[in-house]
C-alpha cells in the first residue's frame, strides 16, 4: 500500500513537468505533406512630427551649496515662468534633474613640472536644475528657445521630434508590412508550385526613426545664439517589421 502511494505521488509530481514540456514544444503545426514558410517583411509610413521634446535648465556656482542652490532657484523660477508665458502647459513641463555637486580645485603644478599630490580640495559648489519640455507648436520652437536664454537658461538640449498620437501611423505601417509579407509568400508558393493555405503565426518589431541629429545648444554658445533660432522638423519614418509563418500546400 505504501509503495502504491509513493508511485502515485511521483506521477503527480511529474505531471506538471510533462504538461509544461508539452506547452513549450508547441508551435506552428502544418498538415501532413504541407510546407512551413517563414517570411519577414517591413512596412513604413511617414508623418510630420507634431511634438518637440527638449530640456532647459540653469547651472550656477557658489562658495557654498546653499548659495549655489539659492541662486539657481531664483534663475530657474524665471525660466519656468517664461515657459508658461510662451504657452507651455503645466502637464508639458517636468523636472528631469536637480542636483548639487562640489567643485574641486585643480592640482598645482610644481616648478619641476610634476603635479602636486594632495587630497582634492572643494573650492565651491555647482547646482543644476533642468526640466523636460514638450513643445506642441513647432513653428514657435526657435522663439521659445530664444526667450528661455534671455530669461536665464544656460543649458538647452534638443529637440527630439515625436508624434503625439502615433497609433494611426503605426497601423498604416503594419498593414503595409502584412501586405508585403503576403505578396512575398504568394511569390514563394508559386515558385514552388504550391499555394498559401493559412497564416500560422504573426509577430512584430516596431519603432520610428528621428528625422535628423538633435539640435543642441551648449552653455558656451548661449550668448552668441542667433535670434529666432532656425529649426527644421523634417519627417518621421514609422517602421514595422512582421514575422509571419504560412502553411503551403499543393
Amino acid at each position: 500500500m505504501k509503495r502504491k502511494f509513493l508511485i502515485a505521488a511521483a506521477l503527480a509530481a511529474l505531471s506538471p513537468l510533462a504538461a509544461q514540456a508539452q506547452v513549450m514544444s508547441s508551435g506552428p503545426v502544418v498538415g501532413a505533406g504541407n510546407t512551413l514558410l517563414n517570411i519577414s517583411a517591413e512596412g513604413k509610413s511617414v508623418r510630420q512630427p507634431d511634438l518637440a521634446v527638449f530640456t532647459a535648465g540653469v547651472t550656477t556656482q557658489g562658495k557654498t551649496a546653499g548659495e549655489a542652490l539659492s541662486d539657481n532657484a531664483q534663475r530657474m523660477t524665471a525660466v519656468i515662468a517664461q515657459l508658461r508665458k510662451n504657452g507651455i502647459a503645466e502637464r508639458d513641463i517636468q523636472t528631469s534633474n536637480l542636483s548639487v555637486n562640489p567643485v574641486y580645485g585643480q592640482p598645482r603644478r610644481l616648478p619641476d613640472g610634476s603635479i602636486e599630490e594632495r587630497e582634492p580640495v572643494i573650492v565651491g559648489y555647482q547646482a543644476t536644475n533642468q526640466v523636460s519640455v514638450r513643445q506642441r507648436k513647432l513653428d514657435q520652437y526657435g522663439k521659445v528657445i530664444d526667450t528661455l536664454v534671455a530669461a536665464g537658461a544656460n543649458q538647452v538640449n534638443g529637440p527630439a521630434f515625436q508624434i503625439d498620437a502615433p497609433d494611426g501611423a503605426m497601423d498604416e505601417a503594419r498593414l503595409a508590412a502584412m501586405k508585403t509579407a503576403r505578396a512575398r509568400a504568394d511569390l514563394y508558393a508559386r515558385a514552388a508550385g504550391l499555394r498559401v493555405v493559412r497564416v500560422l503565426s504573426i509577430s512584430e518589431n516596431a519603432g520610428w526613426a528621428p528625422p535628423q541629429p538633435q539640435v543642441m545648444f551648449a552653455r558656451a554658445d548661449m550668448a552668441s545664439a542667433p535670434k529666432s533660432s532656425p529649426v527644421a522638423a523634417g519627417e518621421l519614418e514609422m517602421t514595422v517589421t512582421v514575422n509571419v509563418s504560412y502553411e503551403l500546400a499543393n
